[in-house]
Parts: C-alpha cells; structure tokens; sequence
C-alpha cells in the first residue's frame, strides 16, 4: 500500500531525508573519498580498454560521474562512473558506427534521453523492483568482485587493468587460473595481500578502530606503497614491477583529455538506435544500482529515483561531448563507498576532484600503488555482498524468496547484469503469482447457521491470475452448505472470475445443494439475473442458528479480531441496504463509552448487531424495553451485555465522589456502592480498579434485571429461543471474556 503514497510529498520527504550538510561529515567522507579514488581509477581504465574506447576516455567519465552527478544527484552513498554493464554496447558501437567521435554523439543523444525520463517521472520501476532481486544482484556483483579480483591478490595477471570491471570469459580466465597457479603467482603480491587482509579484518577487532581519521582500507593502500618500495632493497624476489601497479597514462595538457563529438552524424538513424540502446540499458542498471546501495546504506536513506535518472541524463550529456563513455550508478564503487564510512555525497564528488589532479599533476606517484592492495579492498567488499549471512538470511524468508535470489545470482554471473536481473524477475513473477494464488480472497467458515456456511470474501483486485485458485477452493466447497461470495471489498473484478460463479452457480452447486448467495457486486460487473443476492434463503438459515451457535460465532469472531484476521469491507449505500434488510444476530448493551465498533471487534457482517448505549453499564426499563423491541420485532436472536476497561465514564465519577469527600456518589456508581463492590474509600492509583470492579459487577447486575423485569424476555429465554451472556472487552488485548450462556435451571 506504500506504493500509493503521493509521489511528489514522497520526493520531498526523501530529500529532507537526505539533507546532510555537505560539510557536516568531513571526517568521514574525506577518507572514504580516497579509498573510492583509488578503487576507481583502475576501474575507469579497466572498464574504458574492455569497451575498447581510448584509455583517458575512461578517467573522464569517472571524473564527470564524481563531480557533475555526484553534485545533481540527491543520493548521499552512490557513486557514478564507467560501468561494466555498458562495455559490450560500447564495444560494439564503436565498431559499427565506425569511429569514437560519431559514437560520443550517441552518448550526448542518449543522456538527453534519460534526462527527459527523469523529468517525465520514469524511475517509478525502482519501486517495483523485488527485494530479493536487489539482494541477488549484490550478491552476484560480491562474487564477481571475488573471481575477477583474485588474480591480482596473487600476481597472476598479464596487463594492469585488462580484468577489472570485465566479466568476458570469466571462467576460463578462473580455470587458467588454477591451472597456472603453482609458476604463475607472485609471492610479492600474495604477501601484500595476506597482510592487508589481516588488517582489514582485525582493524575493527582492535583498538585502531577508534582512530576515525584514516579507514583500513586507506591504510593498506598507504602501506601497500611502503612494503613494496622497502622489498626493493631488503626483499628484491618480493618486489612488484610495472605491470603490477596501477598504470595512469600522462596528460601533459587539459586539452589532450577532451575528444568532441562528431555533430554531422545526428542525422544517422544508427546513432539514434545506439542512443536508445544506451539510454534503456544505462537507466535500469542507474536505477538497479541505487536500489541496491541504498538498500546497504547503514541509514537505509531512500534516493529519489527520478532525480537520479535526471543526474545520469545531465552526466552522460556532458561525458559525450568532452569525449567519456557512457555512465551509470555503479555498484561496486558505492560498495566501496559505504564501507569506508561516507556519509554524505560530499565523498563522492572529492573522488572526482581527486581523479581530476591525478591525471593532471599525480600519475607517477599513484603509479606506485599496488593492484594486489586495492583487489584485497574489493575482495572484502565483495564478501560482504555475498557472505554466508546473505544466504541463510534469504533461505530463512522461504523458497518464494530464495529461489528467485539463487536465480539471479547465477543468471548475472552466467550472462551479464541486466539479462541476469531479467532471468530472476522472471522467476520472482512466477511465485508473485503462485502467491496471487493464495491470496485472492479470504475464507471464512462459520457454524452460525444451519450446516456449514462458509463466506468467500473477495480482494481488492481479483484479475484472471487468481482464476485457478478461486475455480478450486469453489469446486471443493462441501454439499448442503451456505456459501456467501462477497465481492464489497473489491474494486476490480475480471470478467473471467464472474463467468468461473455463473458457472459455478448453474451446475456444481446445483447439483451439490449448495445455496449461493453473492453480494456486493458493483453495477459495472454485474453478470445478469443468475447471480443475484438470494436472501430469503439465508433470512430462513439465520432464523433457525441457535443461540450457542450465536454465541461462539461471536467468541470466533473476537478471536480473529485479536489475531488481526479481521474481514474488510468497503461499503456504498446500495450493499449496506442488503446487508440491514437481513435480521440481526444480537442486539448488545454497552456503555457510552465503549467507541470501538462492535462489528469490527467481533468480526461480524454489517448489520448482524444491534448497539444500544447509553451512561454506564446498568440497564434500565427503557432499555430492557429497547431490547425486547429488538428480539420481539427485528428478529434478534441474542442478548449481549458488555462492558469495557478503563471505562472513563466511571472513572469521572469515582474521581468526583472522591472530591467530593466521599460524600454524594454519583447515580451511576451509588448502587455498586451500596452493594459494597468496592470501598466506602480508596486511593486515586486504584481508580482503574474499582472502575472495572464496578464496570463487571454492573453487567451482571443487569443480566439479572433483564429477567426479572421483562416476562417476555424471561420466557424466550427459558425455552432456549432468545440468548443471554455478559461480556467484558480488554482494551489493553483486544480480548473480549464471554460468560457462558444465561440458563435459567442454574439460577438459585
């Protein structure tokens, strides 16, 4: 029902939310923003060779996406850059429309696209996106992370940057992996990264954990560059060449970063097609990626879906006119982020700054650090996407919810990030489904009348999904019962469900002396004559319920009102008219005080009760007259005194004769006082007390009234016609404590 809430008050509350002074978390963000710094910059590379666009290309969309979205963007975690869900698209664009100028304009083309997206409220589908697909595609991207890292923990690789963020072949580059393993290592590399392992995971064990200024993963970059300039002199076999470090290209000028588009070819329907194709693929992976981050946000901070697709819009634009490729919110470096501690977007936008000098001013000394130190970072990361805690956690929710999470993890891991996410959509829309199956009504099965009846209470939307279910449970419904379809709570029904209860009407319950009766049934849906309310048959049925039968119907109801199974029904005044022009069950007396509606408290249809209140609990002529009106002339079949905690009526009063010196009671509490219920004095922390004491004490005393002031009443009742029982309701449980029914052979 959340889904309803009006989105632009949403957008407003989700921006209050995330409304952290940029500045207001330095200690935080600062250090968090140069470990993402450090894990981008190879990333941006990686991702810009795999897409087979010129290195640089890379570093400028990474430093677009820290800087332009990171400052339009109202996410406070998420961090944008070059994707690898792109670098097939990249690869074979660049390819077919036959240079990388015309292709950036597509880029430009496309951001335009996702722009006007954002402003048309398109990322409405993050909402709808299942939890335990969010929670696949982290975990697959936490396996990914560990498999495409692992080569650069141990010094098994072959050109810095050539495997990250790319998952082409990844299981043959695993099994060359291991079958390589003994000669191909690098014992530099494999020290390094046991040792900043060590400290990544005992650093919060330790006491460094209160030392905030610098985070571990900071730490064993720093540390990384130290171990590996001391094994040149002390350790030469453990020292790490060039093709073990990261590996920044020199710009000697600002002018050798920017590559313009190629303006001529916005006529060429190919560049458009690329256009779209970018703008579907980069939106849903932008919109996938903040679901994700925000859903491992230790804030739990909620990022406006629709401003996101305008900042991915704004950021692709300007990355295809000074020549990056494209961008979208990228999981893995806001994983990255998160876990160092960011804490607002500040973090986000200094990794761009910092990306920016480093290529301008910092490559050889960045240049020094090595790959294996920043794969222990991802390899952490990605464990915690898909550590053992994930798993159990999604296997305790159920099948419906672990299955389509397995899906999904394997489908990414086996095809790439979108056609994965799609595979394990699937899936979960089949249980959503197999759910709608169970979910389409609520069965409610009574003893109140003659043989069983049973009350199919319709949902809100009954659609052609549910059909199976509902043709099922009807065609097991047992011989010689009542069944009651009510189809008041409905807003829409299909007209293949309406066909299944003519059907149903004409032939099974016909032949199994099943009295159907179906109400509630809007005027749009309406199936002809056939399935007309039939209520002179349930009239007779509900004449001949007993009044034990009428008295467990209402302890059954008061249950399912505690457990919160309670029948919900929206009313016009047409289904109102046919439920009142059916005899009541019971007619019960209660005091002013008791506001909860009855029929919601018991769990009743509309109309089965008559209240009659008035001050207090004790009845008087006029009401036992009011009551023999409504058994002699409506048709109440039952009698129910019922009183209430806490009743404020008598609180009031024990309050005023107190002031009053314990003088002048109140009429409403003299005769409890003088039938010595409670105390001649008493202390005001036991007024709850005494009220309830009176409060029960009133309702048998007018039980007791009842029979000997109203002959009629007492004979209905001796002959077992007309029912009689007290009840006290528990405000504090919902619970409402029923006496046994009145018999007059008990009575000395």
């Amino acid at each position: 029902m959340g889904k309803n809430v009006n989105f632009n008050f949403r957008e407003r509350v989700d921006q209050s939310a995330l409304s952290k002074p940029l500045f207001s978390r330095l200690d935080k963000d600062i250090p968090s923003s140069i470990v993402v710094f450090l894990v981008a910059l190879p990333l941006c590379l990686g991702i810009a060779l795999a897409s087979g666009a010129p290195l640089v290309s890379g570093l400028i969309s990474g430093i677009i996406g820290g800087i332009v979205i990171g400052s339009v963007s109202h996410s406070s975690v998420s961090v944008s850059g070059p994707a690898a869900s792109l670098t097939a698209v990249v690869l074979a664009s660049i390819a077919s429309l036959g240079s990388f100028e015309v292709f950036l304009m597509a880029v430009v083309l496309g951001g335009v696209f996702q722009f006007i997206l954002g402003i048309l409220k398109a990322g409405l589908i993050a909402d709808y996106m299942p939890s335990n697909i969010i929670k696949g595609l982290l975990a697959a991207i936490g396996i990914i992370l560990i498999i495409a890292q692992l080569p650069y923990a141990i010094g098994f690789i072959e050109d810095s940057g050539a495997n990250f963020g790319s998952r082409d072949n990844m299981f043959e580059q695993v099994a060359a992996m291991f079958k390589n393993f003994f000669y191909s290592l690098h014992p530099g590399a494999v020290v390094l990264s046991l040792i900043s392992l060590v400290i990544i995971i005992f650093w919060e064990k330790s006491p460094l954990k209160n030392f905030k200024l610098l985070p571990p993963s900071l730490i064993v970059v720093i540390l990384g560059v130290f171990l590996n300039l001391l094994f040149k002199y002390i350790a030469p076999v453990l020292h790490l060449g060039e093709k073990y470090l990261v590996n920044i290209p020199e710009i000697d000028r600002v002018s050798e970063l920017i590559t313009f588009p190629d303006f001529t070819s916005i006529t060429n329907p190919d560049v458009w097609g690329v256009a779209i194709t970018i703008t579907l693929i980069a939106s849903i992976a932008s919109l996938l990626a903040i679901e994700a981050a925000d859903e491992i946000d230790p804030h739990k901070r909620k990022t406006p879906p629709n401003r996101e697709l305008v900042a991915q819009g704004v950021g692709n634009t300007i990355a295809g006119l000074v020549g990056g490729i494209p961008l979208t919110s990228v999981i893995v470096r806001s994983s990255v982020n998160i876990n160092a501690g960011a804490e607002t977007k500040l973090s986000t936008i200094l990794h761009g700054i910092f990306l920016l000098l480093s290529v301008l001013f910092l490559s050889s000394i960045l240049n020094l650090i090595p790959l294996s130190s920043l794969a222990v970072i991802l390899l952490v990361v990605g464990y915690k996407l898909a550590s053992w805690d994930v798993i159990s956690t999604m296997y305790k929710k159920g099948w419906n919810q672990f299955i389509p999470f397995v899906v999904t993890v394997v489908a990414i891991i086996l095809t790439d990030l979108l056609i994965g996410i799609f595979i394990g959509s699937l899936v979960s829309i089949f249980f959503l489904l197999r759910s709608n199956y169970h979910n389409a009504f609520f069965i409610e099965n009574t003893k109140i009348f003659k043989g069983e009846t049973i009350r199919l209470e319709l949902s809100n939307e009954v659609s052609f999904f549910n059909k199976a279910s509902i043709k099922n449970s009807l065609w097991n419904v047992p011989q010689n019962s009542n069944l009651i379809i009510d189809a008041t709570f409905a807003s829409y029904i299909d007209h293949d469900i309406l066909e299944i209860f003519e059907d149903f009407k004409t032939t099974f319950a016909e032949e199994n002396n099943i009295n159907v009766s179906i109400i509630g049934l809007k005027d749009k849906y309406s199936a002809g004559k056939e399935l007309d309310f039939v209520r002179e048959d349930i009239e007779e049925s509900k004449e001949k319920s007993t009044p034990q039968e009428i008295l467990e119907y209402l302890k059954d109801g008061n249950s399912r009102y505690v457990d919160g199974k309670l029948v919900s029904r929206r009313l016009r005044n047409k289904e109102l008219m046919d439920f009142i022009n059916s005899p009541p069950l019971a007619t019960v007396v209660n005091c002013i005080d008791l506001r909860e509606p009855l029929n919601v408290m018991m769990n009743t249809g509309i109309g089965d009760l008559i209240p009659i209140r008035a001050a207090g609990n004790l009845v008087d002529s006029h009401i036992i007259k009011s009551i023999e009106i409504a058994s002699k002339q409506q048709g109440a079949r039952f009698i129910l005194i019922m009183g209430n905690s806490s009743n404020k009526i008598y609180l009031e009063a024990l309050k005023e004769y107190m002031k009053n010196g314990y003088q002048e009671p109140d009429s409403l509490i003299a005769e409890a006082l003088k039938a010595k219920q409670i105390p001649v004095t008493f202390e005001e922390k036991d007024l709850h007390t005494y009220a309830d004491l009176i409060t029960r004490w009133s309702i048998k005393e007018s039980q007791r009234r009842i029979i000997k002031q109203n002959p009629y009443l007492k004979e209905r009742i001796a002959q077992g016609k007309l029912g009689l029982a007290t009840a006290f309701f528990n405000r504090e449980n919902g619970k409402i404590e029923f006496s046994e029914l009145y018999d007059p052979a008990m009575v000395s």
